[in-house]
C-alpha cells in the first residue's frame, strides 16, 4: 500500500437516521454526554428514547435536556425495553452509560428485546457476565457494540494502516501508557467514589478503567494481541480500597515484549494515552492529547509527521474518518461521531440483512470479552506476586 492509496473510500450516507435510547447518562453522569454528542454529530441518529437515570425527577429533568418527549422517557429500563420494542417506530438501538456494574442486566435485558446495544466500556465486572453476554449476542444475532473511542482517531487508523502495509517491518516492542491525576487525593471525587468499590468495578479498578482503553488501542494499532501478562499494581495517591497505578509487563502474540504504565494518581497528567510502537522497519508514535499527528520513522530515514487531513500522505482507511481540513482541530467528540457513525453502518445492515460497508472497524461483543480477559489476567497476576499468567483466547 502506497501512501496515495485511496482504496478506503469514505462510508456511504445511510437512506435515514437510525433511532437511538439511552440508559443512564443523564444529568450528573460522566460519559452520557459524550455519547449523545457524538451520535449526534456523526448525523447517523435521533434520540428518541431513554431512562436516563435511576432517580425518576432526574430522569425526567435529563430527557428535557435531551428534547425526548415525555411520553418515551422511562423510569425503568426493563419498561423501556418492553415498550420500545413493541413500538413500530422503537429504538433501533440503545446506548449504555451506566457505572459497570448495570451492565450485564441491561444488555441482556436489550438483547432479548432484539435492540442492538452499544455498551461503554468495560464490558461487565465478571468474566461469567461477560460470557453469558456473548452466548447471548450469539443467540439472539443482535449487534452488541463496545464503545472504544480513542481506536477512531484518524489518525489511529493510519498508524494501523502503516503497520498493515508492511512499512514498520515485524513488531518487535510496544509501550503504552495512560496517566491521569484525578485520583491523587486521599479520597476519591464524590462523583468517582464507586471506581474504588470492588463490588461495583470488578477486580481492578485501574486495568478496568483505563487501561482497557490502552489495551484495545494496542490491538487496534498492531494488529497483535496479548499473550501473557505479568502485572505490579500500587496505591500511590493516599489510602484507597484498590490501587491507582499498574505497572504491566506484556508478552504479544508475536512473541515480543511490551509494557503498560496506568496511573489515575500523576500530578499533571490530564488524559495522557500514549503509544509507541517499534518494528523491523521503524517506529509509529501517537499521543491522545495531540491526536491529529502521528509520527513515523522509518528505519535510517527522516521522521515524518502525518497531519490529520486529506492527501499529504493520509491513507484511505484514516482519510474516510476526516471530517474537516487541516488547522481546523478536530478532537475527542469527532472520534466518538465516528464511533457512533460505524454502529449505525453496521446496525443498519444487520437489520437489512446485508453485509456492513467495507472499512468499518468496530469493536462487538469478541472484543468485550477479551477486555475483561485481560482485566482477569492482570488481576490474576498480582494476586500471585507478580506471576506470569497466559490469557486464554478459546471462546
Amino acid at each position: 500500500m502506497s501512501f496515495t492509496d485511496k482504496s478506503c473510500l469514505r462510508t456511504p450516507p445511510l437512506a435515514r437516521r437510525q433511532r437511538l435510547g439511552f440508559v443512564g447518562g443523564g444529568r450528573g453522569g460522566l460519559v452520557g454526554d459524550w455519547h449523545f454528542a457524538g451520535a449526534r454529530l456523526s448525523n447517523h441518529w435521533d434520540v428518541v428514547a431513554g431512562a436516563l437515570s435511576s432517580r425518576p425527577d432526574n430522569a425526567v429533568a435529563s430527557a428535557r435536556d435531551w428534547m425526548i418527549p415525555p411520553q418515551r422517557s422511562y423510569s425503568d429500563f426493563r419498561q423501556m425495553a418492553q415498550v420500545e420494542a413493541a413500538r413500530a417506530d422503537g429504538i433501533e438501538a440503545v446506548a449504555i452509560c451506566t457505572p459497570n456494574w448495570n451492565h450485564a442486566e441491561i444488555a441482556a435485558c436489550f438483547l432479548k428485546a432484539g435492540i442492538d446495544v452499544i455498551l461503554d466500556k468495560p464490558m461487565t465486572t465478571t468474566m461469567a457476565d461477560a460470557k453469558m453476554l456473548v452466548a447471548l449476542q450469539r443467540q439472539t444475532g443482535v449487534s452488541l457494540t463496545m464503545t472504544y473511542p480513542y481506536a477512531h482517531h484518524a489518525m489511529v487508523r493510519q498508524a494501523r494502516a502503516i503497520v498493515d502495509s508492511g512499512l514498520l517491518g515485524t513488531i518487535n516492542q510496544v509501550h503504552l501508557e495512560y496517566l491521569q491525576e484525578w485520583n491523587c487525593a486521599a479520597q476519591p471525587v464524590d462523583t468517582a467514589v464507586w471506581r474504588q468499590d470492588p463490588s461495583k468495578v470488578g477486580r481492578s479498578s485501574i486495568v478496568g478503567d483505563i487501561g482497557t482503553h490502552a489495551y484495545h488501542l494496542l490491538k487496534t494499532m498492531t494488529g497483535l494481541d496479548v499473550s501473557d501478562v505479568r502485572a505490579d499494581m500500587f496505591i500511590c495517591g493516599g489510602r484507597k480500597p484498590q490501587p491507582d497505578t499498574a505497572h504491566i509487563n506484556l508478552r504479544l502474540s508475536n512473541s515480543a515484549p511490551g509494557l503498560m504504565h496506568l496511573s489515575n494518581a500523576t500530578p499533571g497528567q490530564y488524559c495522557g494515552l500514549r503509544i509507541r510502537v517499534w518494528g523491523s522497519g521503524g517506529a509509529v508514535e501517537w499521543d491522545q492529547e495531540r491526536p491529529e499527528y502521528l509520527k513515523f520513522t522509518p528505519l535510517e530515514q527522516q521522521e515524518q509527521t502525518f497531519v490529520r487531513g486529506v492527501g499529504n500522505g493520509v491513507l484511505g482507511e484514516a482519510e474516510r474518518l476526516v471530517h474537516l481540513p487541516r488547522d481546523h482541530g478536530e478532537a475527542l467528540t469527532d472520534a466518538w461521531a465516528n464511533l457512533y457513525a460505524e454502529a449505525a453502518l453496521v446496525i443498519a445492515a444487520r437489520r437489512a440483512r446485508r453485509q456492513a460497508p467495507a472499512g468499518v472497524r468496530l469493536a462487538g461483543a469478541a472484543e468485550g470479552l477479551a477486555g475483561m480477559r485481560f482485566i482477569d489476567g492482570c488481576a490474576d497476576s498480582y494476586e500471585a506476586g507478580g506471576a506470569w499468567i497466559k490469557l486464554q483466547h478459546d471462546e
